[in-house]
């Protein structure tokens, strides 16, 4: 049965056509760091599904009947109603994105010497854990490792590493239990309901928070009711619901499963722990009822929290993202399997065997995608991850060297997604052309972001 996409375009923008040459020219400029490609020379950006989404005209509209008084805006009262929905918490505190969110709670629950547990801390997630001298671990499910496996939950926390930090020497060190819904580091992967009652048990019996990373709480949901035939019959919401029941407090980028450009969440049952963040927030961020965002915001986001709960959304998200790890593998690049919804994660190390980890495969890809069709994307390797030497020499690499192309809600069509695929066929077809890479700089911390790097041309 053809399938029919829930929504039509309201708004159009154009995308640049460039050609080979000027791309080539471009990457130079950048240091050959997607992140520092300029937009307009960009045709199709996957770099990240953080506020690059489209907004539907039910969001445009109610935000015309923003608030923007300072303090107790009316539209701070809808943004909270549409929050407690779904997140069952007391205490709720807007901010302008994820990690504002991660670094006011983190303040509050973490320090030196503290340690943050969970199944995979991602990039700035990890940076404001380390920021305030605290140590971060992950503890991603053995089924994780293996890439090819149709296993369903392979986002889930090592429950039997978790028991042992929990209750070896470092136990009284741990400051809190993060559960990032979905595991985002681990390939767009969900958790289980069953990993996250477990989970909550353990942290109850050894008096340590649990917090979500509810940045795609609604994707995990709907993976959920997809894989685990006991939540078949449930709907996204009472999902989604339950997960935040079994924890004690959230952080979340509402630029993801809030369908916004902006703005992120704490919230929280403990009333103490809200208090400190609550000053952090007045003095950092902006007044408790609208930290940061204008009403406008807090007015698109209370729709998009509504709107992405929709069963027709969520299913047309995860049929284009298996399309396109679909069309991958026929051209021979192998993903991360099963498919999630947010992103598809390219096994680069398989794709480019001549490329050791130190030429940084994954990196050469995602410059690849970008040389040959103007596609940006992200690495997810030993460029992001690997431990590096005091003369930028990759020391340990990564586990593994992913690429991911993660995909903005309801903005490219199904054609987009072709050409996508056959770029990707292109370079599958000639893998041993694509070049390695060397750093020229890099930074100690998200270097990812900030590095500058060259190809190594053959001597």
């Amino acid at each position: 049965m053809p399938h029919l996409r829930p929504f039509v375009s309201a708004v159009v923008r154009p995308i640049p056509v460039t050609t080979r040459e000027q791309r080539i020219q471009e990457l130079d400029r950048a240091g050959h760091n997607p992140f520092n490609l300029p937009s307009d020379k960009v045709s199709i950006d996957l770099l990240s599904d953080s506020g690059t989404g489209a907004l539907s005209t039910d969001q445009q509209a109610w935000a015309q009947r923003a608030d923007e008084r300072y303090a107790g805006a009316d539209s701070f009262f809808r943004f909270q109603e549409a929050v407690r929905d779904v997140v069952p918490y007391r205490h709720i505190l807007p901010v302008h994105q994820g990690r504002a969110a991660e670094r006011v709670l983190f303040t509050a629950l973490l320090g030196p010497g503290r340690i943050s547990v969970s199944n995979t801390h991602f990039d700035t997630t990890r940076a404001n854990v380390e920021l305030l001298g605290a140590h971060a671990i992950d503890l991603p499910c053995p089924q994780a490792q293996d890439l090819d496996s149709e296993e369903p939950f392979k986002g889930d926390i090592d429950l039997d590493a978790l028991k042992d930090v929990l209750t070896g020497p470092d136990g009284p060190r741990v400051g809190q239990i993060l559960i990032t819904i979905t595991n985002n580091g681990g390939g767009g992967q969900p958790v289980s309901m069953g990993n996250l009652e477990a989970a909550s048990a353990l942290a109850r019996e050894h008096g340590v928070p649990l917090i979500l990373d509810a940045a795609r709480f609604a994707e995990n949901a709907w993976l959920v009711t997809r894989r685990d035939p006991a939540y078949a019959g449930w709907s996204p919401r009472d999902v989604a619901r339950r997960a935040f029941e079994l924890a004690d407090g959230c952080v979340a980028s509402l630029k993801k499963d809030g369908l916004s450009h902006e703005g992120g969440l704490i919230a929280l049952h403990d009333g103490k722990v809200a208090d400190e963040c609550e000053v952090n927030v007045i003095a950092t961020e902006g007044f408790r009822t609208y930290g940061g965002l204008t009403g406008h915001t807090l007015e698109t986001l209370a729709q998009g929290l509504r709107e992405v709960l929709d069963p027709n959304y969520l299913a047309d998200r995860e049929r284009e993202a298996a399309f396109l790890a679909d069309r991958a593998h026929a051209a021979g690049v192998a993903t991360v399997r099963p498919s999630g919804l947010h992103g598809v994660y390219l096994n680069a190390g398989r794709l480019l065997p001549h490329l050791q980890p130190w030429q940084f495969p994954g990196h050469a890809l995602a410059c690849a995608l970008y040389r040959e069709g103007g596609i940006r994307c992200s690495e997810l390797g030993s460029l992001y991850l690997g431990e590096l030497d005091e003369n930028h020499a990759l020391v340990t690499p990564a586990p593994f060297e992913l690429v991911r192309l993660a995909l903005p809600r309801r903005v490219y069509d199904h054609g987009h997604l072709e050409y996508v695929a056959e770029v990707l066929a292109d370079i599958a077809k000639h893998p041993e052309q694509v070049p390695g890479y060397r750093f020229v700089s890099a930074p100690p911390l998200l270097r990812h972001f900030r590095c500058v790097t060259a190809p190594i041309t053959a001597s």
